[in-house]
């Protein structure tokens, strides 16, 4: 099964600096309107333009291979490409070692390619993130691109301090489990933090492990988002 799972894989970064904290989501609510916290003075970046090559499901890549500039979306977050989530529905628990496991970082990749297809992109720089990347808002063909990935739920915000309509799209996609938020899924910071292995090999059952023992998380519209996953390795 396992096999097939990544065969599957194989066939099918610029948010904005983080917050000091990892984001809890039920904290951002009350933030919402607050001004948001000094930053340095802006630094004028270039307009990118032309057609991009998609790295994952918030960065981009202008040029060749050889020779280019990469630039992450701003304002959101995906989950990194060898990232897991997992499918809450976990019902037969005596022949399944962990809930079924959800490719979060391809497919968040995907979808990002999908809606940018063969068409140019324009990227307005903002700023530079803190490893150097231009961090700007792109669109493709009229479409804001940070906007659509929050809208089909596979992206989360950066930070709670961001314009009403992205904060409208995330809500409306976490109300209908649009798609990460349909699963049990690390908060990307954590899973930074903590994955040892971030291979295109890692196995789902790391990430099923970190989610049994997380400090902060991307809570799922589910009643029971909090109750962690009975570890079953030892």
């Amino acid at each position: 099964m396992r096999s097939r799972l990544f065969l599957f894989i194989a066939a099918s970064s610029l948010a904005q600096p983080a917050l000091a904290a990892d984001p809890i989501y039920q904290n951002w609510h009350a933030l919402r309107g607050q001004a948001a916290p000094p930053v340095a003075a802006a630094v004028r970046l270039p307009t990118f333009k032309g057609p991009v090559t998609v790295l994952d499901g918030r960065t981009l890549w202008f040029g060749t291979l050889g020779n280019g500039y990469k630039v992450r979306l701003a304002g959101i977050d995906t989950c990194e490409l060898p990232q897991w989530a997992l499918n809450p529905k976990w019902t037969n628990r005596d022949k399944q070692q962990a809930p079924t496991p959800v490719p979060c970082g391809p497919f968040a990749k995907a979808w990002l390619k999908r809606t940018v297809g063969n068409r140019p992109t324009t990227c307005v720089g903002l700023a530079y993130a803190n490893d150097g990347i231009p961090v700007a808002q792109c669109t493709t063909n009229g479409v804001d691109l940070a906007a659509e990935m929050l809208r089909v739920g596979w992206a989360r915000l950066d930070s709670p301090y961001i314009n009403a309509q992205y904060y409208a799209y995330q809500t409306n996609a976490m109300a209908a489990r649009y798609g990460m938020w349909g699963t049990y899924v690390l908060d990307m910071n954590e899973w930074r933090r903590k994955a040892v292995d971030k291979t295109l090999d890692r196995h789902p059952i790391a990430d099923f492990n970190l989610l049994a023992e997380r400090k902060s998380e991307i809570s799922p519209p589910f009643a029971d988002a909090r109750n962690k996953p009975k570890r079953t390795d030892r």
